[in-house]
């Protein structure tokens, strides 16, 4: 005889999408922050090994390498970039895997960040835009900080160090910022991947998690 308890009639009447993963702290953070060390370090000592990790639109449709759309968040240009990359990466990413735990953070990561690199190659690829090189953990990490902003969107944070600013409004006023750098044009800077960031986490939270990001910036 199969008993089926209330909390498991709760469990399996939830969308597969909705289900949460256990609940665990493993400072998924910290090894994705030491995945991102490594790999700068054996890109540094072998600059030919950047080329097979980051985003190349005739490398990866023509040439069959796809899985760059999930490599290039791991290879960046500079020790600057990978810097900038993993500070914003510790200061919100830390906290969004302590309120998410630490296996749905790393979805939530993984997926923004696949998601925005393959937004960005059927951006190059349908515009003809064939010699960029996407790298950068930007886009997953522009999706840490919207997660941050739907969490916590009260929390305040120093821009600059100086300038005090809710979360939810530095939120939206990167993504006007963004928008703006796009369509001007003229820089290096993946904008499009930045805002991609944004969109795939607004869907996540949306979807998965069942929150509306918008109500809660301005509720």
């Amino acid at each position: 005889m199969t008993i089926v308890t209330p909390y498991l009639l709760q469990v399996t009447s939830v969308p597969i999408w909705r289900r949460p993963l256990p609940y665990t702290q493993n400072n998924m953070t910290f090894i994705i922050i030491g995945i991102n060390m490594m790999v700068f370090f054996l890109t540094s000592m072998n600059s030919q090994l950047a080329t097979y990790i980051a985003m190349n639109p005739i490398l990866t449709v023509a040439r069959g390498f796809w899985w760059q759309p999930f490599t290039y968040m791991f290879a960046h240009s500079g020790i600057s970039h990978l810097l900038f990359n993993m500070l914003g990466l510790f200061f919100f990413g830390t906290q969004v895997e302590h309120e998410l735990g630490s296996w749905e953070f790393l979805l939530f990561y993984m997926l923004t960040g696949i998601l925005a690199g393959f937004f960005s190659l059927a951006v190059y690829w349908y515009t003809g835009t064939y010699m960029v090189f996407l790298l950068g953990a930007s886009g997953a990490v522009f999706a840490v900080l919207l997660a941050f902003a739907t969490i916590y969107p009260n929390a305040q944070v120093y821009v600059f160090g100086l300038i005090p600013m809710r979360a939810a409004v530095l939120v939206t006023l990167y993504t006007f910022i963004e928008i703006f750098s796009q369509i001007r044009g003229g820089s290096n800077v993946a904008h499009m991947t930045h805002l991609a960031g944004f969109g795939f986490a607004y869907l996540y939270f949306l979807l998965r998690v069942g929150v509306n990001p918008g109500k809660r910036f301005f509720r």
